[in-house]
């Protein structure tokens, strides 16, 4: 009886090894397949050396269990089919995702200078609302009929609602606040600031 169940367990050991394997090597060569069409639209060389580097690993990653035992070689073939499957459906999905993700961080340092900017247009804006003298001088400032200190203050809501949310509008969002506080001061007098 130890004969057996020592000979189950090495099987199961045996088929976990190969499927990983298999599913590793499956994924990778449909995804470098894929990519390489995609990009260049190529069908020559590079797709050859793409499925025949797959296949090198693929092929053996079924045959070898095969002959300790058939049914575990038709199992490996059914999840090669079925990871390659899938693969072939998650492609975009997943380019799209590591497209946004480059996207973020080459967007980074941009997005932390409108964020320094953002926080400094805000304590300009802080100035006319919390500063008793300013608001006696300026009182335009934060009466929200004038159009222009309405469109001001939906400037800073938008750009905040962007900011939090990372949404990629979010530096014109800040450009947008720049020219409409510019503008509210403007309209209510105050002289320009020198750049």
């Amino acid at each position: 009886m130890p004969a057996v169940t020592e000979s189950i367990v090495l099987g199961a050991w045996t088929a976990l090894f190969w499927g990983a394997i298999l599913v590793c090597t499956v994924a990778v060569t449909v995804f470098a397949v894929r990519r390489h069409i995609s990009l260049s639209g190529e069908r020559g060389d590079t797709l050859f050396w793409d499925l025949f580097m797959g296949s090198a690993v693929a092929v053996p990653a079924i045959l070898i269990p095969t002959l300790a035992s058939p049914w575990a070689g038709v199992a490996l073939a059914a999840l090669g089919g079925a990871t390659g499957f899938a693969a072939y459906r998650s492609h975009p999905r997943i380019m799209a995702w590591q497209s946004l993700r480059r996207q973020q961080r080459q967007d980074q340092p941009r997005n932390r200078a409108a964020a320094e900017r953002h926080d400094a247009l805000l304590e300009r804006w802080r100035q006319y609302e919390l500063d008793p003298a300013s608001c006696i001088d300026y009182p335009a400032m934060t009466d929200v009929r004038l159009p222009e200190t309405s469109a001001l203050i939906r400037a800073m809501r938008e750009a905040e609602q962007l900011r939090a949310a990372r949404h990629l509008g979010y530096l014109p969002a800040v450009d947008r606040l720049d020219q409409a506080l510019l503008a509210a001061e403007k309209a209510a007098g105050i002289p320009v600031r020198g750049i």
